[in-house]
């Protein structure tokens, strides 16, 4: 699968966010793809996910509770994966 690692606004984030996280529950890419692209989307575009230590207004709207539960699963288990 293939996503963009640097995303024009907030909304392309939140998409390719989307795009992975169902992709995974889809069981169309593995757990390990899966938290690879997640932490690459977060390192290129950090000031886009989060602000404040919070995901931004337009990330919670677009993406919901589940994914960015998701998303914070994988960013707190940074040692497991490698990017």
């Amino acid at each position: 699968m293939e996503v963009k690692l640097f995303q024009r606004t907030q909304r392309d984030l939140a998409d390719s966010i989307n795009q992975v996280i169902d992709k995974y529950w889809e069981d169309s890419i593995s757990e390990h793809e899966m938290v690879v692209m997640i932490k690459k989307l977060h390192v290129n575009n950090e000031k886009k996910l989060i602000k404040d230590g919070r995901y931004t207004t337009v990330i919670r709207q677009q993406c919901g509770k589940r994914r960015l539960e998701v998303v914070t699963n994988v960013l707190q288990s940074s040692e497991h994966y490698s990017i």
